[in-house]
């Protein structure tokens, strides 16, 4: 009964794994209010060295004020992930009792992902009122486990088969691919592209009016 009711446990333990995708992460919020914020200040200092006049043609070079941002995350990702780690020593194939070693426990990791701006290629085309833009591919910048975050659902562990150091080492690897995954399979990257895109549009502003030039924007390949 005592053991059913163990393995019940463990399969509830494994079934919580959730992922939690903050789309409107505050850390992220604050960064692009900051950067439309500094727009505002380039645009209206560059209108007033320039006569309010925009740039006229390709082959002139305008600087929109982007272009020494460099790397920077647009979006960031919470995933709580599970590890189960167990071991056992046998004999013919056959586990030996008393022998058994496993823990069950969990981690927040954060996925931070974004794309270097100073890669950023961009033209007007003014018959047309385009602006073009090249954007780099969005990639993962980071990835952290949260150490506080640390929770212990299950230990039992044998005198007979310690789990090593190397094992604990290449579990936490595996459970910060995971999270990596888990985060792209529920849209960090396409989220981190779409608040570069809201980013770059606040500083085009301040030097086109919108109304008038349309945006595109062209995702590059990736280097082979």
């Amino acid at each position: 009964m005592k053991e059913q009711s163990e393995e019940n446990t463990k399969k509830e333990v494994i079934e919580k794994k959730t992922i939690r995708i903050f789309r409107g992460h505050l850390f992220i919020k604050l960064v692009i209010i900051l950067l439309l914020v500094l727009a505002v200040i380039a645009g209206i200092a560059g209108l007033r060295k320039g006569g309010g006049q925009p740039a006229e043609s390709e082959s002139k070079t305008t600087r929109i004020g982007f272009e020494n941002i460099g790397q920077m995350v647009t979006q960031a990702a919470y995933c709580t992930e599970m590890n189960v780690t167990k071991d056992s020593r046998k004999l013919f194939g056959m586990t030996i009792p008393f022998t058994q070693s496993e823990y069950i426990y969990s981690y927040d990791v954060e996925v931070r992902a974004g794309l270097d701006f100073s890669q950023i290629e961009w033209s007007v085309d003014e018959d047309n009122s385009i602006i073009q833009v090249r954007l780099p591919q969005v990639q993962i910048l980071s990835s952290e486990i949260n150490t506080d975050t640390f929770k212990v659902y299950h230990e039992e562990e044998s005198i007979f088969t310690p789990i090593k150091l190397a094992d604990n080492n290449d579990a936490l690897k595996t459970l910060i691919e995971n999270a990596k995954q888990d985060a792209v399979a529920n849209g960090l990257l396409e989220n981190a592209e779409s608040n570069a895109e809201t980013i770059l549009r606040g500083f085009f502003a301040n030097v086109y009016d919108l109304q008038k030039y349309k945006i595109e924007f062209i995702i590059q390949e990736a280097e082979k």
